[in-house]
Formats: C-alpha cells, structure tokens, sequence
C-alpha cells in the first residue's frame, strides 16, 4: 500500500480530492501519512488528525490538507473547517467523508479501504467520477 500511495502522490495537483473511507482500522491514515511522507523533501512525523481535525503540509506537489472527520456531526463543521477553500486551493485528504455531503462539483477520487484475509492485508477499490483520474491512475493499479 506504501508503494501505491507514494506513486499515487506523484500524480496529484493541487484542487485533487482524496476521500478516504473504511472501517476503524481500515487503514485510511496510514495510506494518508505514506502519501504525505513520499511527497515531502524530508518526510517528517504524519499524526493522525483524529483530535486536530485537520493536518496541513508543504509538500514538492503543493500544500496538502489531511482531515479526519470522524467527530464531525454535520456538514457546517467541515464548512467551518475551511475545507471548501482547501478542495480549490490544496490536495485535500478526507477520512470520514461521508460527513462532508455532496461533492460531486468537485469530482473526487473515493478510495475504498478493506480488509483481506490476514490483518495486514488491505483492498482498495478506487472510484473517480471525472476522466481525468481514469488517465491518472492508468498504470499505477500494479505498483
């Protein structure tokens, strides 16, 4: 999954949408902190933003938005956020993005995270409305 989401991370532009969804333990931050890491010049600590919300990062591809929102309990506390901004603005990550409400403006990139026959192993199921993803994540499907 780290090879994945680093050659996944070299395709991103800022105003790219990243929903991340799955069960506790599914492995959303992990992905989102492997992504991060390989996009930074020197990879620095990636907390989870459970209790923060939201983690931002200067990165070589730009200014990364990484945000949990798993505490929220309605749509105006991601409002709030200033994640509307950051979806024009930034590369946004977003655990829990069922909070959030329509998205479908913004044409993100769902990834689905699941888990397979042994704890470490993890499916992902990538789900992207625009043509644009279908043309960036050709070839990546393999690493």
């Amino acid at each position: 999954m780290q090879a994945f989401a680093a050659a996944l991370g070299k395709s991103l532009r800022c105003g790219d949408i990243l929903l991340l969804e799955g069960h506790i333990g599914a492995g959303k931050s992990f992905f989102a902190r492997s992504l991060i890491q390989s996009v930074q010049d020197i990879p620095e600590e990636v907390p989870s933003p459970t209790f923060t919300l939201v983690q931002t990062y200067d990165t070589q591809i730009g200014e990364i938005w990484h945000a949990d929102l798993y505490r929220l309990t309605s749509h105006q506390e991601a409002v709030e956020l200033g994640l509307e901004e950051a979806f024009e603005t930034s590369i946004s990550l977003i655990e829990w993005p069922d909070r959030l409400g329509d998205l479908s403006q913004y044409s993100p990139l769902n990834i689905a995270f699941s888990s397979g026959a042994s704890d470490s192993e993890r499916h992902l199921k990538l789900q992207g409305s625009a043509s644009i993803w279908a043309l960036r994540l050709q070839g990546l499907s393999d690493e």
